[in-house]
This record gives structure tokens, C-alpha cells and sequence, in this order.
């Protein structure tokens, strides 16, 4: 194998492929894209980038976790976790590439808008 061709190989391996940001669209027009998340307890998202600024809202749940890749863009570098507060609205701008993890014991359920303009 020629050393072109192992180097070609060996990026590919490390390639990401980057999921969906939650588990389904709802709802999309030229401003808004939105999308349901759900996740079981201990489930993890698809490791996902925010593309565009999004609005979280809170529906249900206990706990919730966000594990950040090492070349996030976004403003959170670091794990976080907290507790679920439903009606809770938190504005996160884009760049954020990670992994949401249920780390409840309750099924996590929040909506998430993705802001196109």
C-alpha cells in the first residue's frame, strides 16, 4: 500500500459522523427548524453540531448532560450537567459540537428551534 494510500485510509478511520440534533423534525420553514429530543435514561444522543443558533425548551425529565468534542465551537468547552427544569428556555448560539446524554432516570424530553435567520 502506498503511503498516500495509508494516510487516506488511516483520516477516514478518524473521520466523525456527525447525527442529527434530535430525534425528529417537527416542524421547518425558511426561518425555523424544529425538532423534538427524546432520551431514555441513560441514552445518548448522536454526536451532533448546532449548524445554527437554536432555543432549548425544556419539556420533561430529570437530569441532562452534555458532553462537548474537543473542537466545539460553541459555548460550552466543557461537560455539563444539570437538572431539568420543564418551561425552562435556554438560547445557545451555533458552533456547539456534542453528544446529550440522559443522565436521569427519567425519559428527557425537550423541543429544540433552530433558528435560521
Amino acid at each position: 500500500m502506498s503511503e498516500l494510500a495509508s494516510e487516506s485510509s488511516a483520516s477516514s478511520q478518524t473521520e466523525r459522523e456527525l447525527g442529527p440534533i434530535g430525534t425528529e423534525v417537527i416542524f421547518e420553514n425558511d426561518r425555523v427548524r424544529i425538532w423534538h429530543m427524546r432520551l431514555a435514561p441513560g441514552e445518548r444522543s448522536a454526536v451532533h453540531k448546532h449548524e445554527l443558533d437554536n432555543i432549548l425548551i425544556q419539556i420533561s425529565g430529570d437530569k441532562i448532560a452534555a458532553e462537548p468534542e474537543p473542537d466545539t465551537a460553541g459555548p460550552y468547552r466543557d461537560y455539563i450537567e444539570g437538572v431539568v427544569d420543564p418551561g425552562m428556555v435556554l438560547f445557545v448560539e451555533k458552533g456547539g459540537i456534542e453528544t446529550a446524554v440522559n443522565i436521569g432516570n427519567e425519559t428527557f424530553f425537550e423541543v429544540i428551534v433552530e433558528l435560521k435567520e
